[in-house]
Protein backbone atom coordinates (compact mmCIF):
# COMPACT_ATOMS: atom_id res chain seq x y z
CA UNK A 1 0.00 0.00 0.00
CA UNK A 2 1.51 3.17 -1.16
CA UNK A 3 2.14 5.70 2.20
CA UNK A 4 1.12 9.96 2.24
CA UNK A 5 3.76 12.26 0.22
CA UNK A 6 5.25 14.82 2.49
CA UNK A 7 7.08 17.65 0.10
CA UNK A 8 8.86 20.09 2.26
CA UNK A 9 12.55 21.29 2.60
CA UNK A 10 11.82 22.62 6.11
CA UNK A 11 13.72 20.48 8.94
CA UNK A 12 11.34 21.69 11.69
CA UNK A 13 8.27 21.16 9.61
CA UNK A 14 9.24 17.75 8.21
CA UNK A 15 9.92 16.73 11.73
CA UNK A 16 6.55 17.62 12.60
CA UNK A 17 5.13 15.51 9.74
CA UNK A 18 7.02 12.58 10.54
CA UNK A 19 5.74 13.15 14.00
CA UNK A 20 2.20 13.35 13.26
CA UNK A 21 2.37 10.46 11.10
CA UNK A 22 3.82 8.07 13.70
CA UNK A 23 1.06 9.01 16.25
CA UNK A 24 -1.55 8.31 12.71
CA UNK A 25 0.25 4.53 12.84
CA UNK A 26 1.67 5.21 9.49
CA UNK A 27 5.40 6.04 7.81
CA UNK A 28 5.72 8.97 5.03
CA UNK A 29 7.12 8.94 1.99
CA UNK A 30 9.58 12.36 1.48
CA UNK A 31 9.99 14.57 -1.59
CA UNK A 32 11.99 17.74 -0.56
CA UNK A 33 11.59 19.28 -4.28
CA UNK A 34 8.60 18.89 -6.67
CA UNK A 35 10.95 16.94 -8.81
CA UNK A 36 11.39 14.57 -6.20
CA UNK A 37 7.87 14.19 -5.67
CA UNK A 38 6.62 13.66 -9.39
CA UNK A 39 6.93 10.12 -9.34
CA UNK A 40 4.58 9.96 -6.28
CA UNK A 41 2.09 12.31 -7.00
CA UNK A 42 -1.02 10.44 -8.38
CA UNK A 43 0.12 7.42 -6.38
CA UNK A 44 -0.19 8.90 -2.49
CA UNK A 45 -3.32 8.55 -0.49
CA UNK A 46 -2.70 12.19 0.55
CA UNK A 47 0.08 14.84 0.16
CA UNK A 48 0.91 17.36 2.36
CA UNK A 49 2.87 20.32 0.76
CA UNK A 50 4.86 22.48 2.96
CA UNK A 51 4.29 25.91 2.02
CA UNK A 52 8.22 26.07 1.83
CA UNK A 53 7.31 24.02 -1.59
CA UNK A 54 3.90 25.16 -2.43
CA UNK A 55 5.18 27.87 -5.50
CA UNK A 56 8.00 25.35 -6.73
CA UNK A 57 5.22 22.92 -6.83
CA UNK A 58 2.44 24.84 -8.46
CA UNK A 59 5.52 25.49 -11.91
CA UNK A 60 6.01 22.33 -12.15
CA UNK A 61 1.41 22.30 -13.53
CA UNK A 62 1.35 18.92 -11.20
CA UNK A 63 -2.81 16.77 -12.16
CA UNK A 64 -5.47 17.73 -10.20
CA UNK A 65 -6.31 15.56 -7.45
CA UNK A 66 -7.77 15.56 -4.39
CA UNK A 67 -6.74 14.83 -0.61
CA UNK A 68 -3.74 17.56 -0.91
CA UNK A 69 -2.89 19.34 2.18
CA UNK A 70 -1.03 22.70 2.53
CA UNK A 71 0.51 22.85 5.49
CA UNK A 72 2.62 25.26 7.11
CA UNK A 73 3.97 26.64 10.74
CA UNK A 74 3.42 30.27 9.80
CA UNK A 75 -0.01 31.54 11.21
CA UNK A 76 0.87 35.10 9.56
CA UNK A 77 1.76 34.08 6.21
CA UNK A 78 -0.75 36.24 4.22
CA UNK A 79 0.40 34.45 1.09
CA UNK A 80 -0.73 31.03 2.50
CA UNK A 81 -4.43 30.67 0.55
CA UNK A 82 -2.97 31.77 -2.61
CA UNK A 83 -0.46 29.28 -2.31
CA UNK A 84 -2.83 26.65 -1.07
CA UNK A 85 -4.93 27.73 -4.68
CA UNK A 86 -1.75 27.77 -6.55
CA UNK A 87 -1.06 24.04 -5.39
CA UNK A 88 -4.51 22.71 -5.79
CA UNK A 89 -4.68 22.27 -2.27
CA UNK A 90 -8.19 21.53 -0.67
CA UNK A 91 -7.14 23.03 2.58
CA UNK A 92 -4.54 24.81 4.84
CA UNK A 93 -3.40 23.17 8.08
CA UNK A 94 -1.62 25.07 10.48
CA UNK A 95 0.92 23.64 13.15
CA UNK A 96 0.25 23.02 16.13
CA UNK A 97 -3.22 24.28 16.30
CA UNK A 98 -4.56 21.57 13.48
CA UNK A 99 -2.06 18.73 14.61
CA UNK A 100 -5.02 16.59 15.98
CA UNK A 101 -7.10 16.96 12.69
CA UNK A 102 -3.75 15.66 10.56
CA UNK A 103 -3.30 13.01 12.64
CA UNK A 104 -6.98 12.01 11.72
CA UNK A 105 -6.22 12.86 8.13
CA UNK A 106 -2.91 10.15 7.94
CA UNK A 107 -5.09 7.98 10.07
CA UNK A 108 -7.52 7.92 7.17
CA UNK A 109 -5.43 7.56 4.43
CA UNK A 110 -4.08 4.75 5.55
CA UNK A 111 -7.32 3.01 6.02
CA UNK A 112 -8.19 0.05 3.72
CA UNK A 113 -11.80 -0.42 2.15
CA UNK A 114 -13.62 0.36 4.77
CA UNK A 115 -15.87 -2.40 6.22
CA UNK A 116 -19.38 -1.54 8.19
CA UNK A 117 -18.86 -3.55 11.37
CA UNK A 118 -21.92 -3.85 13.38
CA UNK A 119 -21.28 -3.13 17.43
CA UNK A 120 -22.98 -5.98 19.77
CA UNK A 121 -23.23 -5.82 23.10
CA UNK A 122 -24.01 -8.36 25.51
CA UNK A 123 -24.67 -7.73 29.24
CA UNK A 124 -25.51 -9.78 32.10
CA UNK A 125 -28.76 -9.47 34.17
CA UNK A 126 -27.02 -10.41 37.25
CA UNK A 127 -23.14 -11.58 37.86
CA UNK A 128 -22.73 -14.47 37.15
CA UNK A 129 -25.08 -14.94 33.89
CA UNK A 130 -22.98 -15.88 31.65
CA UNK A 131 -22.47 -12.88 29.52
CA UNK A 132 -18.97 -12.72 29.26
CA UNK A 133 -19.23 -16.60 27.92
CA UNK A 134 -21.52 -15.79 25.69
CA UNK A 135 -19.55 -12.63 24.44
CA UNK A 136 -16.53 -14.83 23.95
CA UNK A 137 -18.39 -17.60 22.07
CA UNK A 138 -20.33 -15.09 20.27
CA UNK A 139 -16.83 -13.81 18.65
CA UNK A 140 -15.01 -17.14 18.29
CA UNK A 141 -17.87 -18.58 16.34
CA UNK A 142 -18.42 -15.32 14.07
CA UNK A 143 -14.21 -15.53 13.26
CA UNK A 144 -14.91 -19.20 12.66
CA UNK A 145 -17.21 -18.20 10.13
CA UNK A 146 -14.68 -16.43 8.55
CA UNK A 147 -16.24 -12.69 9.74
CA UNK A 148 -13.43 -10.08 10.95
CA UNK A 149 -14.46 -9.85 14.08
CA UNK A 150 -12.76 -8.04 17.72
CA UNK A 151 -14.02 -8.93 20.82
CA UNK A 152 -14.01 -5.92 22.93
CA UNK A 153 -13.46 -6.54 27.42
CA UNK A 154 -15.40 -3.34 28.58
CA UNK A 155 -15.14 -4.66 32.33
CA UNK A 156 -12.32 -3.56 34.29
CA UNK A 157 -12.97 -5.69 37.10
CA UNK A 158 -14.24 -8.61 34.79
CA UNK A 159 -10.70 -10.55 35.05
CA UNK A 160 -10.01 -10.38 32.07
CA UNK A 161 -11.64 -11.79 28.46
CA UNK A 162 -8.34 -12.84 27.05
CA UNK A 163 -8.00 -15.38 30.44
CA UNK A 164 -11.37 -16.68 29.41
CA UNK A 165 -9.95 -17.53 26.07
CA UNK A 166 -6.78 -19.17 27.95
CA UNK A 167 -4.88 -16.48 26.06
CA UNK A 168 -4.10 -14.26 29.35
CA UNK A 169 -0.08 -14.64 28.00
CA UNK A 170 -0.59 -13.89 24.53
CA UNK A 171 1.35 -10.50 23.07
CA UNK A 172 -0.41 -7.72 22.24
CA UNK A 173 -1.78 -4.39 23.44
CA UNK A 174 -4.71 -4.10 26.27
CA UNK A 175 -6.69 -1.41 26.99
CA UNK A 176 -3.76 0.24 29.22
CA UNK A 177 -1.92 0.56 25.81
CA UNK A 178 -4.78 2.53 24.69
CA UNK A 179 -6.57 4.87 27.04
CA UNK A 180 -4.90 7.68 26.61
CA UNK A 181 -5.65 7.83 22.63
CA UNK A 182 -8.22 10.14 21.39
CA UNK A 183 -9.03 11.20 17.83
CA UNK A 184 -8.76 8.59 15.32
CA UNK A 185 -7.14 5.32 15.45
CA UNK A 186 -6.22 3.27 12.44
CA UNK A 187 -8.40 0.41 12.05
CA UNK A 188 -5.64 -1.90 10.39
CA UNK A 189 -2.61 -0.74 13.26
CA UNK A 190 -5.05 -1.60 16.00
CA UNK A 191 -5.47 -5.00 14.69
CA UNK A 192 -2.12 -5.18 14.20
CA UNK A 193 -1.53 -4.17 17.56
CA UNK A 194 -3.85 -6.72 19.30
CA UNK A 195 -3.58 -10.25 20.31
CA UNK A 196 -4.93 -12.42 17.14
CA UNK A 197 -6.31 -15.79 16.84
CA UNK A 198 -7.17 -15.95 12.79
CA UNK A 199 -9.66 -13.43 12.40
CA UNK A 200 -10.70 -12.64 16.23
CA UNK A 201 -8.45 -9.80 17.45
CA UNK A 202 -9.30 -9.22 21.42
CA UNK A 203 -8.83 -5.89 23.47
CA UNK A 204 -8.44 -7.03 27.10
CA UNK A 205 -6.91 -5.92 30.04
CA UNK A 206 -3.42 -6.05 32.23
CA UNK A 207 -3.55 -8.01 35.35
CA UNK A 208 -2.77 -6.18 38.47
CA UNK A 209 -4.27 -2.62 39.04
CA UNK A 210 -6.70 -1.20 36.08
CA UNK A 211 -8.04 2.02 35.66
CA UNK A 212 -11.99 2.99 33.98
CA UNK A 213 -12.22 3.03 30.19
CA UNK A 214 -12.31 7.02 29.06
CA UNK A 215 -15.04 7.05 27.13
CA UNK A 216 -13.00 8.97 24.22
CA UNK A 217 -10.70 5.91 24.24
CA UNK A 218 -13.97 3.66 23.82
CA UNK A 219 -15.30 5.59 21.02
CA UNK A 220 -12.17 5.15 19.19
CA UNK A 221 -11.80 2.06 19.27
CA UNK A 222 -15.37 1.16 18.09
CA UNK A 223 -14.91 3.68 15.43
CA UNK A 224 -11.86 1.47 14.61
CA UNK A 225 -13.55 -1.48 14.89
CA UNK A 226 -16.25 -0.40 12.73
CA UNK A 227 -14.00 0.70 9.72
CA UNK A 228 -12.01 -2.61 10.07
CA UNK A 229 -13.84 -5.45 11.14
CA UNK A 230 -17.36 -7.26 10.09
CA UNK A 231 -19.13 -7.46 13.80
CA UNK A 232 -17.84 -6.12 17.31
CA UNK A 233 -18.55 -8.06 20.20
CA UNK A 234 -18.42 -5.61 23.47
CA UNK A 235 -18.74 -7.33 26.69
CA UNK A 236 -20.24 -5.19 28.89
CA UNK A 237 -20.16 -4.45 32.79
CA UNK A 238 -23.33 -3.58 34.98
CA UNK A 239 -22.39 -0.93 35.65
CA UNK A 240 -23.34 1.76 33.11
CA UNK A 241 -19.94 3.85 33.53
CA UNK A 242 -19.50 6.26 31.11
CA UNK A 243 -17.65 3.94 28.56
CA UNK A 244 -20.28 1.54 28.50
CA UNK A 245 -22.62 4.15 27.44
CA UNK A 246 -20.63 5.06 24.75
CA UNK A 247 -20.49 1.55 23.59
CA UNK A 248 -24.80 1.31 24.42
CA UNK A 249 -25.42 4.27 22.07
CA UNK A 250 -23.32 2.47 19.40
CA UNK A 251 -24.86 -1.07 19.76
CA UNK A 252 -26.95 -2.31 16.89
CA UNK A 253 -27.93 -4.93 19.45
CA UNK A 254 -27.95 -5.44 22.75
CA UNK A 255 -28.45 -8.91 24.03
CA UNK A 256 -29.23 -9.17 27.80
CA UNK A 257 -28.63 -12.56 28.97
CA UNK A 258 -30.90 -12.86 32.37
CA UNK A 259 -31.73 -16.49 34.09
CA UNK A 260 -35.53 -17.93 34.31
CA UNK A 261 -35.52 -17.45 38.01
CA UNK A 262 -36.99 -14.44 40.32
CA UNK A 263 -34.08 -13.06 41.52
CA UNK A 264 -32.66 -12.91 38.43
CA UNK A 265 -35.35 -11.41 36.61
CA UNK A 266 -35.93 -8.68 39.28
CA UNK A 267 -32.01 -7.53 38.62
CA UNK A 268 -31.95 -7.81 35.07
CA UNK A 269 -35.57 -5.55 34.80
CA UNK A 270 -33.73 -2.73 36.83
CA UNK A 271 -30.59 -2.91 34.16
CA UNK A 272 -32.75 -2.85 31.63
CA UNK A 273 -33.86 0.12 32.97
CA UNK A 274 -30.84 1.90 33.14
CA UNK A 275 -29.87 0.72 29.26
CA UNK A 276 -32.60 1.60 27.70
CA UNK A 277 -31.85 5.27 28.30
CA UNK A 278 -29.03 4.58 26.01
CA UNK A 279 -30.38 2.37 23.33
CA UNK A 280 -32.83 0.76 21.64
CA UNK A 281 -33.10 -3.17 20.33
CA UNK A 282 -32.66 -4.83 23.24
CA UNK A 283 -33.19 -9.14 23.20
CA UNK A 284 -33.35 -11.27 26.07
CA UNK A 285 -30.47 -14.53 26.10
CA UNK A 286 -32.39 -16.63 28.62
CA UNK A 287 -30.86 -19.79 30.70
CA UNK A 288 -32.90 -22.23 32.26
CA UNK A 289 -34.16 -21.52 35.53
CA UNK A 290 -37.29 -22.31 37.77
CA UNK A 291 -39.69 -19.44 35.71
CA UNK A 292 -40.94 -20.89 32.56
CA UNK A 293 -38.81 -19.23 29.73
CA UNK A 294 -41.97 -17.23 28.37
CA UNK A 295 -43.00 -16.17 31.87
CA UNK A 296 -39.53 -14.88 32.05
CA UNK A 297 -39.59 -13.36 28.79
CA UNK A 298 -42.51 -11.36 29.17
CA UNK A 299 -41.44 -9.99 32.82
CA UNK A 300 -38.75 -8.55 31.24
CA UNK A 301 -40.65 -6.87 28.24
CA UNK A 302 -37.78 -7.53 25.51
CA UNK A 303 -37.93 -10.20 22.98
CA UNK A 304 -36.34 -13.39 23.53
CA UNK A 305 -33.41 -13.84 21.08
CA UNK A 306 -32.48 -17.77 22.33
CA UNK A 307 -31.97 -19.78 24.89
CA UNK A 308 -28.36 -20.22 26.42
CA UNK A 309 -28.51 -23.62 26.90
CA UNK A 310 -26.60 -25.51 30.00
CA UNK A 311 -22.93 -26.20 29.04
CA UNK A 312 -22.00 -28.66 32.51
CA UNK A 313 -18.50 -29.53 30.75
CA UNK A 314 -18.06 -25.29 29.56
CA UNK A 315 -16.29 -24.25 32.62
CA UNK A 316 -14.12 -26.92 33.11
CA UNK A 317 -13.08 -26.70 29.51
CA UNK A 318 -12.99 -23.18 29.46
CA UNK A 319 -10.86 -23.59 33.13
CA UNK A 320 -8.36 -25.66 31.30
CA UNK A 321 -7.52 -22.95 28.62
CA UNK A 322 -9.48 -24.67 25.70
CA UNK A 323 -12.02 -23.55 23.81
CA UNK A 324 -15.67 -24.70 23.70
CA UNK A 325 -16.92 -26.73 20.41
CA UNK A 326 -19.30 -24.42 18.25
CA UNK A 327 -19.89 -26.86 15.81
CA UNK A 328 -23.40 -26.45 14.24
CA UNK A 329 -24.34 -29.80 16.00
CA UNK A 330 -23.90 -28.52 19.65
CA UNK A 331 -26.81 -26.14 21.41
CA UNK A 332 -24.07 -23.18 21.71
CA UNK A 333 -22.79 -23.60 18.37
CA UNK A 334 -26.41 -23.82 16.97
CA UNK A 335 -27.59 -20.58 19.41
CA UNK A 336 -24.34 -18.75 18.12
CA UNK A 337 -24.94 -18.96 14.37
CA UNK A 338 -28.96 -18.23 14.94
CA UNK A 339 -27.82 -15.29 16.62
CA UNK A 340 -24.80 -14.10 14.43
CA UNK A 341 -27.50 -14.70 11.30
CA UNK A 342 -30.37 -12.90 13.18
CA UNK A 343 -28.26 -10.00 14.12
CA UNK A 344 -25.78 -9.85 11.39
CA UNK A 345 -29.13 -8.78 8.73
CA UNK A 346 -29.48 -6.15 6.30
Amino acid sequence: MHRPLTITEDPALLDDLVRIAAAAGSQLDVAHTPAHARPFWNLAPLIAVGADQADAMAATSPPTRDQVLLVTRDVEDPDTWRKCVAVGAQAVLTLPNDERHLVERFAEAMEPDPRSGSVICVIGGRGGAGASVLSACLALRASGDHLRTLLVDADPLGGGIDALLGQEEASGSRWGDLVAREGRINSSALQAALPSFGDLAVLSFHRGEVAAIPPQAMRSVLEAGQRGFDLIVVDLPRHFAPASIEALTRAKTTLVVATADVRSVLSTVQVLNEARKHTSDLRAILRPGVLGGESAAESLGIPSAGVFPDQPRLTATLNRGELPNLGPRTDLGALCATLLQDLLAP
